[in-house]
């Protein structure tokens, strides 16, 4: 075999261990999606929230740009917090990724495939806020967190709704067993139209979750409107710190594989 086809099959093998593959659903279409198959974070798709600690769920980490926090490398992204000072509020840092004002979606099927950390008083979350947050505020706006995960429930995963009508500690949170969300990718997505959330794990046929109130008002179903998505990891806090953060564990990271959005095919 002659050098040059040796270089270009080499190249191509590289390629196909970048991308994981592309599901195709009837009636859908790919839109969207992040690959992360770059060095950097594009920050045509999302921004940087550099918060104090404490901002808000009275969390432990400071979010930064710093490249400790965060890195895009064999087509991953990830989202890293680590202990800079003591075990206590402002002693972690930590990388929170917004898509608001860049990518936001009405209706589709949106996903992220990624892998969880490990340990007491980790927080990660894969969510959506309403693209109307400034002008109305939380919870008006609307929250679908598509995938949060609490360290001190390992291998267990949880999706919920908030809007003006219930929001915080909800009748829609969902408790769902995950086995291997340390150990393995998973894809956490939602299913969004007009009349239904619908999430799911792996696949849109493992529903595990569903939000579709039967009379929709402006308090309960202010998803009729674009969303942008966010990814961030959390330490210590309301919730992901309720039984306390284990100082021994640190660097941990979230590890994102992609986040992709379908759409149905309008020539259908």
């Amino acid at each position: 075999m002659k050098m040059n086809s040796i270089i270009l099959l080499l190249f191509v093998l590289f390629l196909l261990s970048c991308n994981t593959p592309r599901h195709v659903y009837k009636g859908y279409e790919l839109v969207w999606s992040d690959e992360f198959n770059g060095s950097s974070v594009d920050l045509n798709n999302w921004s940087f929230e550099i918060w104090k600690a404490g901002r808000v769920n009275n969390e432990w980490q400071k979010y930064t740009e710093s490249t400790n926090n965060y890195k895009v490398a064999d087509g991953k992204l990830y989202l890293t917090a680590t202990k800079t000072g003591e075990n206590v509020k402002g002693g972690y840092t930590s990388t929170r990724l917004s898509s608001q004002g860049k990518k936001e979606f009405k209706y589709g099927r949106i996903e992220f495939r990624a892998k969880m950390p490990k340990g007491r008083g980790t927080w990660p979350a894969l969510w959506m806020l309403g693209s109307n947050k400034d002008q109305v505020g939380w919870a008006k706006c609307g929250e679908i967190d598509v995938m949060e995960y609490v360290g001190f429930q390992p291998d267990t995963t949880h999706s919920n709704v908030h809007t003006e009508y219930q929001h915080g500690s909800t009748d829609f949170h969902k408790i769902i067993p995950l086995k291997t969300a340390e150990e393995d990718f998973h894809i956490y997505g939602i299913t969004w139209s007009a009349d239904k959330l619908e999430f799911y794990i792996d696949s849109p046929s493992n529903i595990t979750n569903t939000y579709s109130p039967t009379i929709k008002t402006e308090d309960n179903w202010p998803f009729n409107q674009p969303f942008f998505m966010i990814m961030n990891f959390a330490v210590g806090g309301t919730w992901g710190g309720k039984k306390g953060v284990d100082q021994t564990i640190w660097p941990q990271s979230m590890i994102v594989d992609y986040v992709r959005v379908y759409q149905k095919n309008k020539s259908l």
